[in-house]
């Protein structure tokens, strides 16, 4: 039988979903951005991540500690047209669940005069943990390709119709991932007079994910020339961990009731080693070699690039009332310059180009509500999208609120959605046309306190 084309699997980095931000960066990091999104100007604790140089006009001196907790639920849709597909229309539809009940993060910051020093911990990529239970439509429509082409199977396909291939075997997968990327950020901030104050900094990163897939085809045991016979099989178990540094710069110009907030983060070089526990492919139940094994990335020890790219973030914040503030941001993350595997970031069009809006109000001296939006354009291409790592350019909506609980303490309550724009990819082969309709759902919740001693 002709050996069938597995390399597809070698890509079974199931990529989860960055629940605000680019392709690999978390920007949701504090309650006070799920409430209104456009923070960069914030001078606040928040400030910590999305304006650090702004911590230096912080009202007064003291620590401020922050403390937040946010829930995220995702899903990930994929409409699959395939030749074969025995189905109403050969169409079939797969769904992934991704959830992180529980995404913490801590921020701290202590002001003395022209000086404050800040740090944070928090998931500043990745998150949670993505299942596909019934696998992917890539491998399902590859291994049918395969079996449709095979010289033992082509016979066959008469006894049950021209076509039909999908009677002549059992398909069964199913593939799970997760991703984490553990920030811890520290540094300082130095106000050089009254209307500028600037930053250095720097965030270690710590890279934890795991990955375990497999897809069987067995042939039907109806069929005696080859019944019970396993076709192909594939198992994967590898974990990956990886660190890297990024350093940081930000300046604040704050001009009457005007503030100009601007950080930018360095590209991290990041190298993902593997823990493997199984990396195995087997064609008519023989385990394929190592030399042109298509797991051959994931063998134990090798090292994968996923770099996560600079961000140039700017921000431009003015006070309309004393009650009411208003900001406008855009976020840039220089994708294309960040190596990934197999240098997946050529195919991308563009770097992520990001565009926030928020305001705030205070109803009253106790209570002040919020609301924000978010456009996010990645430069996708048919290329760089897959069944297991594919994005959709978005816009996101958020609102809250922040509750003055006593002088002291302030707590923040918000709710996050995105909503996707569908991709559709077409890919040609002798088969015919396949037609892939990408789709994401996305929703946060978040609750946090501040505490000023």
């Amino acid at each position: 039988m002709r050996k069938i084309s597995l390399i597809g699997f070698v890509m079974l980095i199931v990529s989860i979903p960055t629940f605000a931000g680019g392709l690999l960066t978390n920007t949701n990091q504090h309650v006070a951005f799920l409430r209104m999104l456009a923070r960069g100007a914030s001078i606040d604790i928040d400030g910590v991540y999305s304006n650090p140089a702004g911590l230096a006009f912080l009202p007064s001196d003291g620590l401020y500690l922050s403390l937040n907790g946010q829930s995220a639920y995702q899903t990930r849709n994929i409409d699959m047209t395939f030749p074969l597909f025995p189905e109403d229309g050969h169409r079939r539809y797969y769904k992934g669940t991704a959830s992180a009940p529980f995404i913490p993060s801590f921020q701290g910051a202590y002001k003395k005069g022209d000086w404050t020093i800040s740090g944070s911990f928090a998931v500043v990529g990745g998150g949670g943990k993505a299942s596909f239970d019934n696998g992917l439509g890539m491998f399902d429509s590859m291994i049918m390709g395969g079996l449709a082409a095979s010289d033992e199977l082509k016979g066959l396909q008469q006894l049950v119709g021209a076509g039909a291939v999908s009677d002549l075997y059992t398909l069964n997968s199913a593939m799970d991932g997760s991703q984490f990327i553990y920030g811890v950020q520290l540094g300082l901030s130095y106000k050089i007079n009254d209307w500028l104050a600037v930053f250095a900094g720097g965030r270690m990163n710590y890279f934890s994910g795991g990955y375990e897939g497999f897809l069987t085809a067995t042939a039907n045991s109806e069929l005696p020339s080859i019944g019970g016979k396993e076709l192909a099989g594939i198992e994967l178990d590898c974990d990956q961990t990886g660190w890297g540094i990024t350093p940081i710069l930000g300046a604040d110009i704050k001009l009457g009731k005007w503030n100009i907030g601007l950080k930018y983060e360095f590209m991290t070089n990041l190298n993902l080693e593997n823990k493997t526990k199984m990396a195995e492919v087997r064609q008519n139940g023989i385990v394929m070699p190592d030399k042109g094994n298509p797991l051959a990335d994931f063998k134990d020890g090798v090292n994968t690039p996923s770099d996560i790219p600079a961000l140039l973030t700017a921000a431009v914040g003015y006070e309309i009332l004393p009650t009411l503030r208003a900001s406008v941001e855009y976020h840039h993350f220089f994708d294309k310059d960040a190596g990934m595997a197999n240098d997946k970031q050529d195919h991308l069009k563009h770097g992520t180009h990001e565009i926030l809006l928020g305001a705030e109000w205070d109803v009253t001296k106790q209570l002040t509500i919020s609301g924000g939006f978010q456009n996010t354009d990645y430069g996708l291409s048919d290329d760089f999208q897959s069944d297991i790592s594919f994005s959709c350019d978005s816009y996101s909506l958020g609102f809250g609120a922040a509750i003055k609980m006593t002088k002291h303490l302030t707590m923040n309550v918000a709710y996050f959605w995105t909503n996707y724009k569908d991709y559709k990819k077409v890919t040609e082969s002798v088969l015919g046309l396949s037609a892939t309709t990408y789709s994401r759902t996305n929703k946060v919740f978040g609750l946090g306190v501040d505490y000023k001693f």
